[in-house]
Parts: structure tokens; C-alpha cells; sequence
């Protein structure tokens, strides 16, 4: 019976590997790009807003922008124990300036890189780590048509604030329950209700 089950399965002389090796090789398998960014869905689509935030010289500009959070794009970065993945997420945001009675628009695109690394927790565990982001983690480039070079400059001297403020918001949406049990999944009752 055993060997018909085998001949059907085309696994007529399986080839054996150690334990350990069975154990990375299921990992590679089990956390595919496609989970990572699975684990993280519910951020794409998120609308992320900041200001009015004061700069230049006395803080005479107000800064506001808006944007939305689109999707990510995950990076494996190491095939071997522990398995490691890069997530870039873009954000698209624009910004309004308010300067001494005139308005000036533009956009910047943003990009926080996240670090993520798989593990093995007991007892039969998959746990995804994701390093917090700090503000070197985050990039941002400033464009703008038409706009007063001078007010360009103005709002350039913002991206520090806006990498500080995606770095927090990253963090606060990678803490939300939902995203915390979406790393953490317990393989036991899969096991256990799997027919051999």
C-alpha cells in the first residue's frame, strides 16, 4: 500500500537529508515573499498625515502633508539560518508650504527599509522579527515644477523631520496586534490536523 502511495506520488526512491536540513529547507518554503508581504497588507492603502509643522528662520512656514502608504516590496537577503529579508516600503506624500500668503505644492517620495528576520520558537513556532526603523532608515526625495527655489530649499531642510515622523508611524503600525499576530504563527494544530 505504502509503495503504491509512493509510485502514485512519483517518489519511488526518496532521496534522505538530515533533520536540520529538512528544517531550512520547510522554512525557505513556509516564509516565501508572498507571507512577508501578507503579514504587512494592512498597511498598504494607509493614509499618513503630518503638520502643520513650522520652518525655515522663525518657523514662518507652515508645512502640511498627506499621502498614502503604497505597497512594499520584500528583498531576501540570506537563504541560510537565520533567514533575513529587506521591506521597502514607499510612501507617497504631498506637501502643501504656506509662506507669507501663497501656497506651494509639491510631492516627495518616500521609502522606509525595513529589516526582518525569521525564526524557529518553541514549541513548534515561526516567529518573523522586524528591527524597528529609525530615521537612517527612511529616505526621501523632494520634487517639485514651478515652485521658488528658495521655498524648495525650505521644505529640503524638512526631509529630517519627515524621516523622523515615517520612522515613527512604521513603528507604530508594525506594534498593532493584528500585525504582531500575523508574525508569530503557531504550526502545532497545522501539524496536527494534516492527514498522512
Amino acid at each position: 500500500m505504502a509503495a503504491e502511495r509512493g509510485a502514485q506520488s512519483g517518489a519511488l526512491d526518496p532521496e534522505f537529508v538530515s533533520y536540520a536540513d529538512f528544517g531550512l529547507a520547510f522554512f525557505r518554503r513556509a516564509i516565501s515573499d508572498e507571507r512577508i508581504l501578507g503579514a504587512v497588507s494592512s498597511i498598504t492603502g494607509a493614509p499618513i498625515e503630518f503638520g502643520p509643522i513650522g520652518a525655515g528662520p522663525g518657523r514662518i512656514a507652515k508645512v502640511t502633508a498627506h499621502g498614502v502608504v503604497k505597497d512594499p516590496v520584500v528583498t531576501r537577503l540570506s537563504d541560510e539560518e537565520p533567514l533575513r529579508f529587506r521591506l521597502s516600503i514607499p510612501v507617497d506624500l504631498k506637501f502643501v508650504v504656506r509662506l507669507t500668503g501663497t501656497v506651494h505644492r509639491f510631492r516627495a517620495d518616500v521609502r522606509a527599509d525595513l529589516r526582518l528576520t525569521a525564526r524557529a520558537a518553541e514549541p513548534l513556532r515561526v516567529v518573523v522579527d522586524v528591527d524597528p526603523p529609525s530615521r537612517g532608515d527612511v529616505a526621501v526625495s523632494v520634487r517639485a515644477e514651478g515652485v521658488a527655489s528658495s521655498v524648495l530649499q525650505l521644505v529640503s531642510g524638512m526631509e529630517s523631520e519627515v524621516q523622523r515622523f515615517v520612522a515613527r508611524y512604521i513603528r507604530e503600525e508594525i506594534t498593532k496586534p493584528h500585525i504582531v499576530a500575523a508574525r508569530d504563527v503557531d504550526l502545532g494544530p497545522l501539524i496536527d490536523s494534516a492527514e498522512i
